[in-house]
């Protein structure tokens, strides 16, 4: 699908070709891959674990001053640490992504099996310590948006090269695939830890719309650049000059700016997804999905406009289950962790099945339209991920990896330099040519750097608030 200014550059267009047309994978592959992620990252904490906390030690928050320990001393045990998390957790994320792709199930399955039994190993004759109350609940939030980070800013440039599946890359219409979750789980993961879910007072109208100018300038700024390097762009996922960052602004200055308090979030986030589904089943799906466009800017980035309104509405439910799960009620007993876990698992399972449900008698699901079944989708998945993190409260003496803290700092800022060291590569590389052998070698190469810097911010205290 080209945009309406035709481009001389062929290798451009073999490459929006490369990521049209695909249908993605099956829901049970996407629940291997979000079981194995939060898994290599408890098994990390579980082989690096010991019942003591450092006292000279960094910190690591979910927002702002929620500060949880972690245990950092020299830049040589922090380089030591660094090299560790990528061998534990980065470097095998990259083989499930790649060469191991078709043993992801299998993996998730020995992987879990393999956590269990350490913890069970750790907590045999040690005593029983599990760790509770709101400052947990926190660190797991803050440890669930990095895998997030993590997985996306890895497949942003695996997507480039062949030897990443294509059934993992972005859907052209229908489907479910890895990288469809990545607007919709920023979208739900930002929901989660808000101000309305926190119960803080709203910004107003000014005020909100200066906290959100940051992603007009950045989805301006990837405009103009993508334009200026005639960079590949695939029209079908937001539209010709919509992109991530203009959703995220959008959804940013909506739910500021129309202020609901967090009981009624749900209900209402439920009404304008539902609502806007029936417009969808009534024909606007059709023209969503064609491939016609007219010259104003709504037809040209239809997709990005339309597809709002289920982001709106999957925020507004995020927010309402931030509030009840992890900020709202004052009974210790309800804001505690063995609690949380209950409700997180049960709400991942429920909309797990809604999503089947959904997706069968309804309409499938689609990321380029967001629809209901999208949006059950991302909430499910996200649930799950969330809930299997949950259970590092279970691992005695367990750590907040180097790779969890660095990345929690500096969220943003860690996307953003991922996406100029994926245009790099992609500049001075032609990436569908790469052997398998060179594609996953750039890959590691790649990753080690992302992480490296990323790392070496963190350590020297750099930490850049760009939302």
């Amino acid at each position: 699908m080209d945009t309406p200014v035709n481009s001389f550059n062929p290798y451009k267009h073999l490459k929006e070709q490369f990521v049209s047309n695909l249908t993605g994978s099956s829901m049970l592959e996407i629940i291997a891959l979000a079981t194995a992620v939060p898994v290599l990252i408890l098994l990390r904490r579980c082989f690096c674990s010991n019942g003591m906390r450092d006292g000279n030690a960094t910190k690591i928050s979910s927002k702002k001053n929620d500060d949880v320990i972690v245990g950092v001393r020299s830049l040589r045990a922090y380089m030591a640490a660094m090299l560790l998390d990528f061998l534990l957790i980065i470097l095998p994320l990259l083989l499930f992504f790649t060469v191991l792709s078709e043993w992801t199930s299998v993996a998730a399955v020995l992987l879990t099996l393999l956590l269990i039994f350490l913890i069970a190993a750790k907590r045999y004759g040690a005593s029983i310590y599990l760790e509770d109350g709101v400052d947990s609940l926190r660190t797991n939030i803050s440890s669930y948006r990095v895998s997030i980070m993590v997985v996306t800013c890895l497949c942003i440039l695996a997507v480039d090269f062949r030897i990443f599946p294509r059934r993992y890359a972005k859907t052209e219409t229908y489907g479910t695939s890895l990288m469809d979750l990545g607007v919709g789980s920023f979208v739900l993961a930002n929901s989660l830890v808000s101000r309305q879910a926190r119960g803080f007072p709203m910004l107003k109208w000014k005020n909100a719309l200066q906290s959100s100018s940051p992603l007009v300038v950045l989805g301006i700024a990837r405009l103009l650049s993508t334009a200026g390097v005639d960079y590949q762009v695939h029209v079908g996922e937001y539209g010709v000059h919509w992109n991530f960052f203009f959703t995220l602004a959008a959804v940013s200055i909506l739910s500021s700016i129309i202020s609901i308090p967090p009981k009624y979030c749900g209900i209402l986030g439920s009404l304008i997804v539902v609502g806007y589904q029936v417009c969808l089943i009534n024909g606007l799906n059709v023209y969503l999905l064609s491939n016609e466009r007219g010259t104003d800017i709504i037809s040209q980035n239809k997709e990005g406009i339309f597809s709002i309104f289920g982001y709106w509405g999957m925020y507004l439910v995020g927010v309402q289950l931030g509030s009840y799960l992890f900020f709202g009620n004052s009974k210790q007993v309800l804001r505690s962790n063995k609690w949380a876990k209950v409700r997180v698992g049960i709400l991942s399972l429920l909309f797990w099945l809604l999503t089947v449900i959904l997706d069968r008698k309804v309409e499938r699901v689609s990321r380029r339209t967001c629809n209901v079944a999208y949006v059950t989708f991302v909430l499910a998945q996200n649930l799950q991920v969330l809930a299997i993190v949950m259970l590092s409260d279970y691992i005695p003496g367990h750590k907040i990896s180097v790779l969890e803290e660095a990345f929690n700092q500096n969220l943003l800022a860690s996307f953003l330099l991922a996406n100029v060291l994926t245009g790099v590569v992609n500049l001075f590389i032609e990436t569908l040519f790469a052997s398998s052998a060179s594609a996953l070698a750039v890959l590691v190469v790649y990753a080690f750097v992302l992480f490296l810097l990323v790392g070496l911010a963190n350590f020297y205290g750099i930490k850049s608030k760009f939302w």
